[in-house]
């Protein structure tokens, strides 16, 4: 009996384990990666804040760029958006962030780090976003 029930134990916490390096794994993200050359603008992502496919989002948000190459300039530009996501039927206020490449001279590589800081009807939130950029004449 001891030895049946010790056997129990040894495979709750086995599976258990497994288990807690699952969800570990999956909670690191990739950032994702862009390919610009010099005079090229791509949108890295949309932003709104829904509850109920509704935004709660007061005023825009702020955009801090906390890592980025010097040839890169990053902006919000605020319109209507679909959150296709969250299977939204209705466009709610929010916007995008737009990165332009800019006076490339020679091919590299570099990382963009952005917060978005949102007010909303629920109080402050924050998002956050890394990026690897590689930049072309």
């Amino acid at each position: 009996m001891c030895v049946r029930l010790s056997s129990v134990i040894a495979t709750w916490c086995f599976g258990f384990a497994i288990l807690m390096v699952a969800a570990s794994a999956q909670a690191q993200q990739n950032p994702r990666r862009f390919v610009m050359k010099s005079g090229e603008s791509v949108v890295l992502r949309q932003f709104y804040f829904i509850v109920n496919c509704e935004s709660i989002m007061l005023g825009a948000p702020v955009l801090d760029v906390l890592e980025s190459p010097p040839e890169l300039t990053v902006k919000l530009s605020e319109s209507m958006v679909l959150p296709r996501a969250e299977n939204c039927a209705k466009t709610v206020p929010g916007g995008t962030v737009i990165a332009t490449a800019q006076d490339v001279k020679e091919p590299k590589e570099g990382k963009l780090t952005i917060r978005l800081r949102y007010k909303t009807k629920d109080g402050d939130r924050q998002g956050a976003n890394l990026y690897v950029i590689s930049l072309f004449p």
